[in-house]
């Protein structure tokens, strides 16, 4: 299989699962680029982002069989790296600033950081895992991922009124879901 490069993503993802190194390699020549990208529009610390994609490459690797078949191989890869950057982001000490008199002051914590922790964890977080797994993919790639509902079409290799419709299926479980909560 490694020797072939124009395998699909799925096949080379069962192929990763029978431990061929060579599809490992090219699912990274083709989805490291994209995932990098999307990291750093998260996270401002280089070294933070190539850990999350070595880490999510690993994960990969020893997990490949976990891939149900159910949706493309990208959105798979990409929900490994954001719950791997999430875990890496609540592991990091908090920077801090400092007064002009050197008291310290509340720690910086970027917005994206503080949505992607919430996300993770209370009410959003709760109502986003009660979603199917299709509607969950498309919440993450159009409203958590800020990509246009065509490029998440493309990613998720569906119609691009289909993931208009599952974004308003998945926004009105969400509102549902959230009132309910409070």
């Amino acid at each position: 299989m490694s020797s072939n490069a124009d395998a699909g993503d799925a096949d080379l993802l069962r192929a990763v699962a029978d431990g061929d190194e060579g599809a490992l390699r090219l699912l990274f020549d083709r989805h490291a680029p994209w995932i990098v990208a999307r990291l750093r529009r998260r996270c401002a610390d280089p070294d933070a982002v190539d850990d999350v994609l070595q880490d999510t490459f690993v994960a990969v690797w020893k997990g490949a069989e976990r891939w149900r078949g159910d949706g493309e191989v990208g959105a798979w890869l990409w929900g490994i790296a954001v719950r791997r950057l999430i875990s890496r982001l609540r592991r990091s000490p908090v920077a801090w600033t400092f007064l002009a008199d050197g008291e310290a002051d509340a720690p910086l914590v970027s917005a994206e950081e503080q949505v992607l922790l919430g996300v993770e964890h209370g009410d959003l977080g709760t109502a986003l895992r009660r979603l199917s797994p299709q509607l969950r993919a498309v919440v993450q790639a159009t409203i958590l991922d800020g990509l246009t509902t065509k490029e998440a079409a493309r990613l998720l290799g569906v119609p691009h009124g289909t993931v208009k419709g599952r974004l308003r299926q998945a926004k009105s479980q969400l509102r549902a879901s959230l009132l309910s909560a409070s």
